[in-house]
């Protein structure tokens, strides 16, 4: 097919859809969608499907959600999508998940706590432990991720004291879509970007570390064997064919954390283009060759595969603290809100350390919490809106920042994500924040969308994906810079560790 005639994103008939089908599962922190794919990565109408959940979450720290629930979730939307088809035209089934999970499953298969999310800071207090006994510089620039309640060491040691027969009877250790696939299709293998995202493989090698296992006391033969993304898992149980007849003879593909998924989606997926997510939580993520010899300090370096490193950095809450005041604080209706953030800057706006539930990126202090200064008795629920808004954005201003220190080649951000749809008018605050054009672009689901991707690039590499339809970059304002570079300062997190 010549490059004039590749098709867009928009979605398909299932008539008119060229096989093969892949059937692709997000699950995030809102929910899990599945939907089904076709040869170019466009989505075949009426053939998605959505199931609604929350974390559970405390004032302790406590982010966490039902692993059995999700996998019930997931069970039913392949059922809902897969209905009708025939066998053979479902080639393949890939997912992506929110990264930095963990289930303890006893030697049964069956999950003995609920799946830990990357948000729980319950082990603040053996991060402070890890971080007094461990070298954090070392371990950084050797695992490519800085110590931090979101990964699995502390998560460990905080297992062992609080739940000691539970870490006893754990076999595996496992990211929720390990989880989710060895219930429902019996397949063992975890994603060289999982274990890169649960902050315990090492980047040069590629395998687990074997200091940072040793110092939190638990062997690698407790966590499945390291899969690259191209490498999908055909040993499936026959209960998935008889469950879903649609998935006979289909490979699964290793679940894959949400951000490598979200950057192929959107096609940032060369070293001159970073991917800027925006939904509950957020991020700026580039894909490079290799791995950065040096890494600077505020940003991590995942491997995706033995090639391959995504580099960037995430924020925690971003839709979070948009929900948040929406539900709480500050109500208002949406067009007061968009004209608050398209507005000219003041230099009265209150200002947000937007750490609700910690922060990652670039400081790295897991039991930051959110903190407002400069409110007055003349301060409005809008103008806590504006605050907060610039408080995200000098967030990714810090990322930004960094990520073009290690990789100064970068030409281009593009955006995604549920946040740049209900508030549009943030990534004009964000652009300005970085000093940077930011190009939203107008693809619904890209994390899926990226997961179906990989898995085809697998099963028919020669075919062109479907393209994005191009839109016009956001630009900051050279006029607002002092403003943008006041806000840089008040916005500087309360500790860098």
């Amino acid at each position: 097919m010549a490059h004039e005639e590749v098709p867009t994103t928009r979605s398909i008939t299932i008539e008119d859809a060229p096989d093969p089908f892949v059937l692709a599962i997000d699950i995030g922190s809102g929910s899990t969608r599945c939907c089904l794919y076709d040869a170019y990565a466009r989505p075949v109408k009426r053939r998605t499907a959505k199931a609604d959940h929350v974390f559970t979450e405390s004032s302790d720290g406590t982010v966490e959600i039902d692993a059995d629930q999700v996998t019930a979730e997931v069970a039913d939307l392949i059922g809902q999508i897969s209905e009708g088809i025939a066998p053979g035209r479902i080639r393949a089934v890939v997912m992506d998940t929110f990264a930095s999970s963990l289930v303890c499953v006893d030697a049964d298969g069956h999950a003995l706590t609920p799946c830990f999310t990357y948000a729980d800071s319950r082990s603040g207090g053996h991060l402070a432990q890890l971080r007094a006994r461990l070298d954090e510089t070392a371990v950084h620039q050797r695992i490519g991720a800085r110590l931090h309640t979101s990964y699995h060491p502390p998560r460990l040691l905080w297992l062992q004291d609080e739940f000691p027969d539970v870490f006893a009877q754990t076999a595996k250790f496992l990211s929720l879509g390990e989880y989710v696939y060895a219930v429902l299709a019996g397949v063992e293998g975890a994603a060289t970007s999982t274990m890169a995202w649960a902050g315990i493989l090492n980047r040069h090698t590629c395998e687990l570390d074997d200091e940072l296992l040793a110092e939190v006391g638990v062997d690698r033969s407790r966590f499945a064997p390291i899969i690259d993304p191209d490498q999908p898992l055909t040993d499936v149980s026959p209960e998935v064919a008889r469950r879903w007849p649609a998935l006979e003879g289909a490979a699964w593909f290793p679940a894959v954390p949400d951000g490598y998924a979200s950057n192929v989606g959107v096609g940032a997926d060369t070293p001159d283009v970073a991917a800027m997510s925006a939904a509950t939580s957020g991020a700026i993520r580039v894909i490079v060759d290799g791995t950065p010899e040096v890494l600077p300090s505020g940003l991590w370096a995942y491997r995706v595969s033995r090639s391959q490193s995504i580099v960037g950095g995430a924020l925690n809450d971003v839709g979070r603290v948009m929900l948040w005041l929406k539900s709480t604080l500050a109500p208002a209706p949406p067009e007061a809100i968009e004209q608050a953030m398209t507005a000219p800057p003041s230099a009265g706006t209150p200002l947000m350390l937007p750490f609700l539930t910690g922060e990652r990126a670039t400081g790295w202090a897991g039991d930051a919490r959110a903190v407002l200064t400069g409110v007055s008795s003349s301060t409005t629920p809008l103008d806590l809106w504006r605050g907060a808004a610039e408080g995200v954005a000098v967030s990714y201003a810090r990322v930004f920042a960094q990520l073009v220190e290690a990789n100064p080649g970068l030409q281009r951000v593009i955006a995604s994500g549920g946040v740049t749809g209900h508030f549009p008018g943030l990534m004009r605050v964000v652009a300005q924040a970085i000093g940077f054009p930011v190009q939203v672009v107008n693809v619904k689901r890209v994390t899926m969308r990226g997961a179906a991707v990989i898995a085809l690039s697998v099963l028919d590499p020669g075919r062109p994906m479907a393209q994005i339809p191009p839109t016009e970059p956001v630009e900051p304002d050279a006029a607002e810079k002092s403003t943008t570079r006041r806000c840089a300062t008040a916005s500087r997190p309360p500790t860098t560790r």
